[in-house]
């Protein structure tokens, strides 16, 4: 993995403690030489279908990093929004926003201290993605929403692909109804370079 922290050295992720060391160094440059500097919209696209689909709060919001789904949530006029993240770093920015209700640490593989059924929505933007989380997370996010509760997340397309997302959303499929697909950019047209075309699919749908 890189020593500096960019897209591909977050693509290069394999273990937890990867993700951690990275989010580290990472956080208080986050939002401009990421996320501003690369035109990532990727988050406004996720609060928007969890908008449309009649998503409410209260929401946890997964993988919050520095609060950017969640501040797009929140101008969604979504709230209470929740938000947990591998990084604390990542968290102690995300709070200085001053969006979020709650923020805590959690890695969401090895299970959240959250009660079952707390969240009427649940929302994750970047997370699902190549070298962070596979779709055996999705039983956890599962379990932190009630039923009724509508959850939307980001999963990048080829991480989708190669992980085998499709064949768990058929096992989940007696907990879930109203499942949507949405392929969407990451990235604004303007933006340049080899992840500029990139594509997330948006998996949006209600827990039974």
């Amino acid at each position: 993995m890189s020593d500096d922290p960019d897209l591909n050295a977050a693509y290069a992720l394999q273990t937890p403690a990867d993700s951690q060391r990275l989010y580290a160094r990472w956080a208080k440059t986050y939002d401009t030489t990421f996320a501003s500097a690369s035109g990532y919209i990727l988050h406004m696209q996720v609060a928007a279908l969890f908008t449309d689909h009649g998503g409410t709060g209260p929401v946890l919001d997964v993988g919050a990093g520095t609060g950017l789904c969640g501040a797009a949530l929140t101008a969604q006029k979504i709230t209470p929004v929740d938000g947990t993240d591998i990084s604390p770093e990542m968290l102690e920015v995300a709070d200085i926003k001053g969006i979020y209700r709650k923020l805590f640490t959690g890695d969401i593989l090895q299970g959240l201290d959250v009660p079952d059924g707390t969240y009427a929505g649940a929302t994750s933007s970047g997370t699902f993605t190549t070298g962070h989380v596979g779709p055996d997370a999705l039983d956890e996010v599962m379990r932190v929403v009630r039923p009724g509760g509508r959850i939307t997340l980001s999963i990048n397309a080829q991480h989708f692909a190669a992980q085998g997302f499709a064949a768990k959303f058929a096992v989940l499929e007696p907990d879930i109804q109203d499942l949507t697909l949405t392929d969407v950019p990451i990235y604004s047209p303007e933006t340049t370079g080899d992840h500029a075309r990139d594509i997330a699919r948006v998996a949006s749908w209600i827990k039974r």
